[in-house]
């Protein structure tokens, strides 16, 4: 699933190329997606609207139209927004006034496509957690100490801090030294301070190079994003370590695949 690098590369791909422009013509090639309102609602209440801001909450996009409403577009496990678009396996075609099109994919159909009044309503939204970059160290250092689950779920639980998920929680913890079946409240203070500092230096860097292709992740523009070839661990099982040269492991948490070198993660 896009976490937060991939859908904060998303939002910035879109306010370039596609902020100010007006909402045509709406085909639905899959009702599936479409969450609320019904298809053809959906359709025709985008129709002649104007994309005045584009927005980023957790994992979720939020594209503000010239009424007030918003689109919002959860990606899911293997959506993706392409544009310009105008290719047969799209799911639902925005054409724009700029005569291009914007196509979102979905293999699997697990992505969610709302019309909302009131974004900000949606429970998905009002049940997450601070943002990242906007929490202090203060703050974060204080969350960590009310919490005894382990530390790698933890990160992932959008509503204990919102964008993280399986693929980045790993890189971060790796950085930071920290093995992900600590406890949380059992972290030391030098640890909960390298954490803070690795979750925002690795999602800045991520971002950076566009986010991580590694299942169906693609950028705005349908090419690969390049954080992959940066990853120390993730999907590196029974490779040697960067640093000491140990194999990493990959063992089952949470339902998840969680891997980490076993010597330089305490």
């Amino acid at each position: 699933m896009p976490e937060l690098p991939e859908v904060e590369t998303i939002k910035r791909d879109l306010q370039k190329v596609i902020l100010g422009a007006k909402i045509k013509k709406v085909c639905v090639y899959n009702p599936m997606v479409i969450r609320e309102p019904s298809p053809t609602l959906f359709r025709k209440s985008l129709e002649g609207l104007v994309i005045k801001n584009i927005l980023r909450r957790g994992k979720l996009l939020i594209l503000e139209l010239s009424n007030g409403s918003a689109l919002t577009i959860h990606l899911k496990m293997t959506g993706q927004l392409v544009y310009p678009g105008g290719f047969k396996n799209s799911r639902v075609a925005f054409h724009l006034s700029d005569g291009k099109i914007l196509d979102f994919n979905d293999q699997r159909l697990f992505g969610e496509l709302r019309v909302l009044r009131n974004w900000k309503k949606l429970k998905f939204v009002q049940a997450l957690g601070p943002e990242p970059f906007d929490l202090t160290y203060a703050d974060f250092r204080d969350m960590l100490s009310k919490k005894k689950t382990k530390i790698k779920p933890l990160l992932m639980d959008q509503g204990f801090i919102s964008g993280i998920g399986n693929l980045y929680a790993a890189e971060i913890l790796f950085r930071a030294k920290i093995n992900p079946g600590r406890s949380a409240q059992g972290l030391t203070q030098p640890e909960k301070a390298r954490l803070y500092k690795e979750i925002k230096k690795v999602l800045t860097a991520a971002i950076k190079h566009g986010g991580s292709s590694v299942d169906d992740y693609v950028r705005l523009s349908g090419k690969q994003g390049n954080y992959a070839r940066f990853h120390q661990v993730y999907g590196r099982e029974g490779k040697p370590c960067f640093v000491c040269k140990t194999l990493i492991q990959r063992i089952a948490q949470a339902g998840r695949g969680t891997y980490f070198c076993p010597k330089c993660q305490k």
